[in-house]
């Protein structure tokens, strides 16, 4: 999804399928009862009608480009045009049910600033919802360990727009450092396996299993008290 963040021509040559991804693998993940929604990263804010459509929320957009913010414009009831890491966007105190950024937080250069300022337009009852993708993700793995490589690319797990990178065991600190509590973590969008990596897999077990998925799936809490 489209990001909050100010490199516009890197950016921009991702456009159009990079902003237009529906992501209906998350949607499963924001809570069913939120009435009011803010994502950051709309991109053309197809995720965000996808949830109108579903509950009828109230959903509010944050977008880098404005070529993009237009067409999300067109979906949402709401879009901000900003970087929401650098600029002062105008959010409401205390408004929101649920926040979401999918595939967004490794593309900032201070996350944990972000998910903390963000904090004051969450109810106190209200969650975050993200796609964060596993640098653990196999074929990373295998490129690095038995091919020495790491080289960046314009999309996918080492996609060269990424600052900050995660695993499934990092996570959980993560959302603590940012004031939250994680209460749910899924692996999702699972490659597929050889009859050899399914042999392996059963061998290593939990060792490796979190190899398997490109992302995980979050939805953290606000804590009160942070």
């Amino acid at each position: 999804m489209a990001i909050g963040v100010g490199r516009p021509a890197e950016l921009t040559a991702k456009y159009p399928q990079y902003y237009q991804n529906p992501r209906p693998e998350m949607l499963p993940f924001v809570p069913q009862e939120v009435s009011k929604v803010l994502e950051v990263g709309c991109g053309e804010g197809r995720f965000g009608l996808a949830i109108k459509q579903t509950g009828n929320a109230e959903v509010w957009g944050i977008e880098t480009l404005p070529e993009v913010a237009q067409q999300a414009a067109q979906r949402l009831d709401k879009v901000l045009l900003g970087d929401v890491e650098h600029d002062h966007l105008e959010l409401p105190s205390e408004y929101f049910d649920c926040i979401v950024f999918n595939d967004v937080l490794e593309h900032l250069t201070y996350p944990w600033a972000v998910l903390r300022r963000l904090r004051d337009a969450l109810r106190t009852s209200g969650c975050v919802v993200a796609s964060i993708p596993n640098i653990r993700y196999y074929p990373t793995l295998k490129a690095l360990i038995l091919h020495k490589e790491w080289e960046y690319t314009k999309d996918g797990i080492l996609d060269r727009t990424h600052f900050r990178f995660f695993t499934q065991k990092s996570i959980p600190k993560f959302f603590q450092d940012s004031g939250y509590e994680l209460i749910r973590m899924e692996g999702i969008n699972p490659m597929g396996l050889s009859w050899k990596l399914k042999l392996a897999f059963r061998f290593l077990g939990r060792a490796i299993d979190d190899t398997r998925y490109q992302q995980f799936a979050c939805v953290a809490r606000k804590l009160r008290n942070a």
